[in-house]
């Protein structure tokens, strides 16, 4: 039996299915160009009958690749096979994917059909499909919940209807992974010619085994898996492409197969795919999440910091991901802090040191992430004392209907005194505009967040800027009852943060 396991992507249609994960025809491209270049071996790019939208956009994935499969799916019937073949006509490599449902209550309750009658339309479904193309997929939906002896019989007749892939869905996620191997391996066992065809899955995640039964599939001797970027997908969505491949990847001692996909692709994948249906992928989500490669907690930095094999199974290099990341927070330990010093160029000696990580750990309990720009602030307030560079005196402003806003400020920079005004967009705008012109900074706003402190219309307001110079991104803080006073004080912060920084770089301590 072959080792090699086929990638069979349905991110365009089973994903799109998706709760608001609708894409638009420029959308769906940009997404199977990714997938081919990620080198998945199927798209499946669309219901061609299901509109005309769906119809345009597997005609025109089919257009554009030229390496990768493109199948469209259809019912059992003439008509949806007929229409899939138009949209797929075009393309170099197509498959025609068609299904019809085995188990009880679909065939009784949904279908309304005998077992005989649905055997029937499978068999004339495979055959009207196989007039056009030779690549064939057949799906036995809600194949986990269906009884045995009338699946096999219904796979072999497929088989020799003409289908090269048998597709056993687990359509509701039904299936325990011992139970959906043991499923895999009897069709093996039962049906005669199976070996005339690539025994395929598709299992969704309603119990969070979407993956497990994928690869429980695969050891019972499977060998393609239908899989969606981020695991989206009808309901609680399919199994995940990214973890399914990183399984293999990495246990191949274990499952002894391996796919063809370009694994350093994977986290462009989720990031596009996320960005376009909007659904965004939760932090802790195996392979692709925020957390994934973030490690928080002290013995866990210190093993990285020592060999990244104790804490990391795969490298974050491996999926597309620049580097592993060390969280600074309230379980983080002195190695990680220090590291996180050096990186900052903070040189300080070990009394500097174990009093700011003294302030460290009380900032950490306060807050739940510490960030580089907290670590400067903190050196510089508890350690260095730094002295402000910039000091906002005075701030006066003027807005209103049909009158220009403008500012004046009037601040204390290295002991002298500079004042300076400034027109702008709003009061806002005119006020950080003065500060820039008075302070001689090239200071660019990245960002502006106000936020209230307290509640009532006497609130405290507290804004947040960020901003770029010379390649040094700076957050500052500032809060005041009078919003662009608050702003004002957030830019002048930023300002100070930045002239630390500097003088970091150029190798100066700020006297103590």
């Amino acid at each position: 039996m072959s080792d090699r396991i086929i990638i069979f992507d349905t991110t365009l249609r089973d994903g799109e299915q998706s709760p608001g994960a609708s894409m638009n025809l420029d959308e769906k491209i940009r997404v199977a160009k990714q997938l081919e270049r990620l080198n998945v071996d199927v798209i499946e790019a669309g219901f061609p009958i299901a509109s005309e939208g769906d119809f345009e956009a597997v005609q025109a994935v089919a257009r554009v690749l030229r390496k990768t499969e493109v199948a469209g799916l259809c019912r059992a019937s003439r008509k949806d096979i007929d229409r899939a073949w138009e949209a797929l006509r075009e393309a170099k490599k197509p498959r025609i994917h068609t299904f019809i449902a085995t188990s009880d209550i679909h065939v009784k309750m949904k279908l309304q059909k005998t077992h005989d009658q649905v055997r029937e339309a499978a068999i004339q479904a495979v055959r009207h499909a196989a007039a056009y193309t030779p690549n064939v997929e057949f799906s036995a939906e809600d194949a986990s919940r269906s009884d045995i002896s009338y699946l096999c019989e219904v796979i072999q007749a497929a088989i020799e209807a003409g289908a090269g892939t048998i597709n056993i869905p687990d359509t509701v996620g039904y299936a325990i992974p011992d139970e959906f191997g043991e499923l895999i391996a009897t069709i093996r066992e039962r049906v005669p010619n199976i070996d005339q065809a690539v025994l395929s899955v598709h299992c969704h995640n309603d119990l969070g085994l979407g993956v497990a039964n994928s690869l429980a599939a695969v050891q019972a001797g499977a060998r393609q898996v239908e899989c969606t970027i981020n695991g989206i997908g009808e309901r609680a969505g399919n199994a995940s492409l990214e973890e399914i491949v990183m399984a293999i990847r990495t246990r191949h001692d274990h499952l002894g197969v391996q796919t063809h996909i370009r694994t350093e692709e994977i986290a462009r994948a989720s990031r596009l795919v996320s960005n376009i249906t909007g659904i965004l992928v939760q932090p802790n989500k195996a392979i692709v999440g925020a957390n994934a490669f973030a490690h928080e907690a002290g013995i866990h930095q210190d093993g990285m910091l020592k060999e990244k094999t104790t804490y990391e199974i795969m490298t974050p290099e491996s999926v597309g991901i620049k580097d592993s990341t060390l969280v600074l927070g309230k379980h983080s330990g002195r190695h990680a802090f220090k590291k996180r010093l050096e990186e900052l160029h903070l040189d300080l000696d070990e009394e500097q040191t174990e009093k700011a990580f003294s302030s460290f750990k009380r900032l950490a309990d306060k807050k739940k992430t510490v960030f580089d720009e907290d670590i400067e602030a903190l050196i510089a307030d508890e350690v260095w004392s730094l002295p402000d560079r910039y000091k906002l005196r005075s701030v006066n402003f003027s807005s209103g209907t049909g009158v220009v806003p403008s500012a004046t400020v009037e601040m204390e920079i290295d002991g002298k005194t500079s004042t300076s005004a400034a027109f702008g967009d709003g009061p806002v705008d005119a006020v950080l505009k003065a500060i820039r012109k008075a302070s001689k900074r090239k200071a660019r706003l990245l960002s502006f967040t106000v936020s209230a402190i307290t509640g009532g219309t006497d609130a405290m307001g507290g804004v947040t800027v960020k901003i770029r110079e010379d390649g040094h991104t700076i957050i500052g803080q500032g809060t005041s009852p009078d919003i662009v006073v608050a702003s004002a004080r957030a830019f002048t912060n930023a300002l100070n943060k930045l002239a630390c920084r500097e003088q970091t770089e150029l190798g100066e301590k700020p006297s103590l």
